[in-house]
């Protein structure tokens, strides 16, 4: 059973993976303004009442948490029922939601050994699970292709390099514009499948003229948004360009894939430390979100000219990879519930 919010991305994933939903109300505490503090302390006080009945009614072994405010009341509402909970961080840093509820844990699952040391005892490093559907598409790449091109209406050029474009659930419009500024440019060497998002989507009739009078457009494949065929693209792509979301942790060392990230920009965005460790393995190459217009053309042209770098950066992050996370999160649930 799912507990989360419904206006929440996970609804619908959750309700196409035939997993019973139940919407919990809650609210962030923190900020200064008093009068949105008192009226979420108040959707924190009823989603504990609602998470004690569903606790009554499913009568759950386990509490497995994702982080986010969203499930305080039902970390609350566990402690208050000695359910006991594991916390799931996929980030390299824990936010202040993580940091509180896992006073309230008894195990935290981290992606890396480095991040352990946030939780002390508690921690086990256990990597990040992916679904598998892309483990699928990695086992056969050639295949994986092919059904991307066939679900999309695609015809990908088997010898040309494919730089997959994304910037997560909503898109990143700095990265969007970027690319359609570049593609003129990149478009001889490569073919470029970019997921717009459904945000920008209207944007790309506005902003893209050069691009569409290039004698080469018709390498650059637009999409608003991939669910099920995002595993044959990570599995078909040469090099990516992408925000620094905890899935890249994962996602690009299985598929071995070298990448361009631009993080998040801001204070406190978890997506910086993110990219760092990948950076740090050599798989990666940063570009603030500011400098992309000046910087993503010629740091995608210069990776496009050298196969063997590509191939290079490849190999690195792939040696982070974890293929069995999936596997260790649940081993250490059924320890939770055999041990308390």
């Amino acid at each position: 059973m799912w507990l989360g919010s419904r206006t929440g991305i996970e609804h619908p994933l959750v309700q196409g993976a035939g997993i019973p939903f139940h919407d919990i109300q809650s609210g962030a505490l923190r900020g200064r303004n008093p009068f949105m503090a008192s009226r979420n302390l108040a959707k924190v006080l009823a989603g504990i009442s609602q998470s004690l009945q569903i606790l009554e009614d499913f009568r759950p072994q386990a509490c497995f948490a994702t982080g986010g405010y969203v499930m305080a009341p039902v970390a609350i509402a566990c402690r208050l029922r000695s359910v006991p909970v594991m916390i799931y961080l996929p980030d390299m840093t824990p936010g202040l939601a993580v940091r509180w509820l896992s006073r309230l844990a008894q195990r935290v699952a981290v992606s890396f050994p480095e991040v352990a040391g946030f939780f002390g005892q508690k921690a086990v490093v256990t990597g990040y699970p992916v679904r598998a559907g892309l483990l699928n598409a990695l086992a056969d790449r050639q295949a994986a292709r092919q059904k991307l091109s066939r679900k999309l209406g695609l015809e990908l050029e088997d010898r040309l390099p494919l730089l997959l474009v994304f910037g997560g659930s909503q898109g990143a419009r700095t990265i969007n514009r970027a690319v359609w500024q570049a593609a003129p440019a990149l478009l001889p060497a490569c073919q470029i499948l970019h997921v717009i998002g459904t945000r920008d989507w209207s944007l790309l009739e506005q902003e893209g003229p050069a691009l569409w009078d290039s004698p080469l457009a018709y390498r650059y494949h637009p999409v608003a948004y991939l669910h099920e065929e995002m595993a044959w693209a990570l599995a078909s792509a040469d090099l990516a360009v992408a925000r620094a979301g905890a899935s890249v942790l994962a996602e690009f060392p299985l598929a071995r894939l070298p990448s361009v990230l631009a993080p998040l920009p801001g204070a406190g965005s978890h997506q910086r430390p993110n990219a760092q460790k990948l950076a740090e393995s050599g798989g990666t190459i940063i570009i603030e979100d500011g400098q992309l217009a000046q910087e993503l053309e010629s740091t995608i042209a210069a990776l496009l000219a050298d196969e063997s770098r590509r191939h290079a950066m490849g190999a690195a992050v792939g040696a982070l990879a974890r293929p069995q996370a999936a596997d260790n999160i649940v081993r250490e649930l059924q320890r939770l519930v055999a041990h308390g």
